[in-house]
């Protein structure tokens, strides 16, 4: 059975919006720092121990996929998420591959176990 066009359509903006957005973990590490709420440039830099220029070429590829807003308030811009959503996806991908390492891990001890 072929792939309908519109999954095809929406995987391919799914792809090139939010998982190219979130193809660094210095990235998803600023998502989670935004998560907290609306910071600077130089807050976000100063919590996750990144360069402000590292920080401002990710908040700037974050910015361009939707995934965060800039607002500007006096001489300030503060980042903030986008859409929470975002935090929750990311939380089950952590789930999951958590879950994948628990039944690596078993099947590890079980050949060991196997080969004793």
């Amino acid at each position: 059975m072929p792939v309908p066009d519109t999954l095809q359509q929406e995987i391919l903006l799914l792809h090139a919006q939010i998982c190219q957005g979130l193809a660094d973990p210095k990235r998803i590490l600023l998502l989670y720092a935004l998560a907290e709420g609306p910071r600077r440039v130089t807050d976000l830099a100063e919590a996750l121990g990144f360069p402000q220029p590292t920080v401002s070429h990710h908040l700037r590829i974050l910015r361009e996929r939707g995934l965060v807003t800039a607002e500007q308030e006096g001489t300030a811009v503060y980042y903030a998420l986008a859409d929470e959503r975002v935090i929750r996806a990311l939380d089950l991908l952590r789930e999951v591959l958590r879950d994948q390492l628990v039944q690596q891990a078993d099947l590890a001890e079980q050949l060991g176990a196997v080969g004793r």
